[in-house]
């Protein structure tokens, strides 16, 4: 029986899901702020401090969490993981549909 190339596909799919085993929710923030401090180089508006923050929804609502400067490439790639697990399981999804309504046209 000869290989059927969307079933090798899902299946290369559906392995690669384990690699995205840390991945968070939400989205990666990053912007620039005031401190505050009147002798900061910041209080004049120029060279403002870089702020990242991940934003998600816990039980509904919406929240913001502080990520710490010397983490946030790592929380970014960690997003990033989860919208590339959201787009492998739409393809999986997608796959799954056309065998489906194949074997539905079969007799």
């Amino acid at each position: 029986m000869p290989a059927d190339p969307e079933l090798d596909l899902r299946g290369r799919l559906v392995r690669s899901l384990g690699a995205l085993r840390e991945m968070l929710p939400g989205s990666f923030v990053e912007r620039s702020r005031k401190c505050g401090k009147p002798t900061c180089h910041c209080a004049g508006g120029e060279k403002l401090h870089p702020q990242f923050l991940l934003s998600v929804l816990v039980d509904g609502q919406p929240r913001t969490f502080h990520v710490p400067t010397e983490r946030a490439e790592e929380v970014r790639a960690k997003v990033a993981q989860r919208k590339r697990f959201e787009q492998a399981a739409a393809q999986i999804a997608h796959l799954n549909l056309r065998r489906f309504l194949r074997r539905k046209e079969r007799p």
